[in-house]
């Protein structure tokens, strides 16, 4: 990202797929918004898109553009879209391709030109492969940007957390904490219960926020009664300075 551009912007990554990143992304931009703020969104790569009519959709990029209401062009939104539900490294050889970091950067670059704020959604977990010797971990280090992580509270977490935590700190991002995700519904158990005072005691990075088990939040942040929890107002609030 260019020093000199005012655009503040964040990067939401996860411990691993189907965490609720895109969630966590579409609630903050939902939260910008309903605050009056000018926000873009970006998905650079999507993968596992549905193919109707002939044409890639990109689910969760469109629900980023829904809650953020840009109208930035799909292909500036994430320029990079495959059918293959895979990492993007396979998806784009599957193709004969490889992925163009510097495409993503000048979209991003765009994107922040045209916007006062910016959210960025990965894909997967911080060591995902965009090409061959690129993850996604190198991505937030190229942008320049901090870094949210979204894991979630299940046993095992721990280590999916403070593996993520770990190498997003080798690469020296600015990491400015994490939301503990409840994407699917939980029992209560000692894990999940302990699971946030655990995770701030060993990586000494806090967290900003548990989100609890919504199943129709896409929808509802896609609506016109724009229905944002408060967490995402508290999460955008500790973020930006709206």
């Amino acid at each position: 990202m260019n020093k000199n551009n005012k655009t503040k912007a964040i990067f939401i990554t996860g411990t691993d797929t189907g965490v609720g990143k895109t969630i966590v992304a579409a609630g903050i931009a939902a939260a910008m918004r309903v605050r009056g703020a000018n926000v873009g969104v970006m998905k650079p790569v999507h993968t596992g898109c549905r193919i109707i009519k002939g044409k890639m959709r990109p689910e969760d990029s469109l629900l980023l553009a829904r809650a953020a209401s840009s109208d930035d062009p799909a292909e500036m939104i994430t320029p990079y879209m495959f059918r293959e539900p895979s990492a993007p490294y396979a998806a784009a050889k599957a193709h004969n391709m490889v992925i163009d970091i510097g495409k993503i950067t000048d979209c991003f670059n765009e994107i922040c030109r045209r916007h006062d704020y910016v959210i960025v959604e990965g894909i997967g977990g911080v060591l995902v492969p965009l090409t061959r010797d690129f993850y996604v971990a190198d991505l937030i280090k190229r942008l320049n940007i901090p870094v949210l992580l979204v894991t979630r509270p299940d046993l095992g977490s721990i280590n999916h957390t403070m593996l993520s935590i770990h190498c997003l700190k080798t690469k020296k991002t600015d990491l400015s904490g994490i939301i503990i995700s409840n994407c699917k519904k939980g029992r209560g158990n000692f894990a999940e219960k302990t699971f946030q005072d655990s995770i701030e005691a060993l990586s000494g990075v806090p967290v900003l926020g548990t989100l609890p088990y919504l199943a129709d939040l896409g929808f509802r942040l896609s609506s016109g009664t724009m229905k944002v929890p408060d967490l995402f107002f508290k999460v955008a609030d500790a973020l930006f300075d709206i």
